[in-house]
């Protein structure tokens, strides 16, 4: 027979492992929320947050790109080619622009962003089909080359939505194709608030 003092030290004794044990797990979870970093986006630093153009620009549609340089070439379209890296601020400042030059040169400009981490540069060779032969080493790069596969503009660092509105105007004789929403807005358009103009 089971003495009911030695019965009832071992509840006890069960019921205090207990409690210390659902203490310290629950201790445990509140030290990980407060280390763990919350999940936060920030323009301004070059930590990598995910796709820039839906995060910055507002609009994940440009990546990845609809089409190849020779199949732009093809269509009889310029190709705007503009290097990147997701993690870089510089990129993720100039991501809304890029989206706005989308907005207006859409449909008679092929627009191909090119992350610079998917680049084969040991290749010696690279044809003017390839984006390793326009890349010269900085972020962001922006290269507009005609259907004939002649560089009409090349800017290394933040090209302004005038400068590519320039370009593809005087270089190449494309008007922008402004939609009756569109038509409101400046062709030079300004930012007004951190991310998009």
């Amino acid at each position: 027979m089971i003495k009911i003092s030695s019965y009832l030290s071992w509840v006890q004794s069960l019921k205090f492992l207990l409690i210390n044990a659902l203490g310290g797990a629950l201790a445990l979870a509140l030290v990980a929320l407060l280390i763990a970093a919350p999940a936060a986006a920030s323009l301004k630093d070059d930590h990598y947050d995910g796709n820039i153009f839906a995060l910055y620009g507002g609009n994940g549609s440009i990546v990845p790109p609809r089409v190849t340089i020779s199949q732009s070439w093809q269509l009889k379209r310029p190709a705007l080619l503009v290097f990147y890296a997701d993690d870089s601020a510089d990129c993720k400042l100039f991501s809304p622009i890029l989206n706005d030059v989308q907005a207006f040169y859409g449909k008679s400009v092929s627009i191909i962003p090119i992350p610079i981490d998917s680049l084969n540069l040991a290749e010696s060779q690279p044809t003017n089909q390839q984006p390793e032969f326009y890349y010269r080493g900085y972020i962001p790069q922006t290269v507009i080359v005609d259907p004939q596969g002649q560089i009409q503009f090349d800017q290394i660092g933040q090209s302004t939505f005038a400068q590519i509105d320039q370009a593809l105007q005087e270089k190449l004789g494309i008007s922008p194709v402004v939609s009756p929403r569109l038509k409101a807005r400046d062709l030079n358009l300004k930012q007004f608030n951190e991310i998009n103009p």
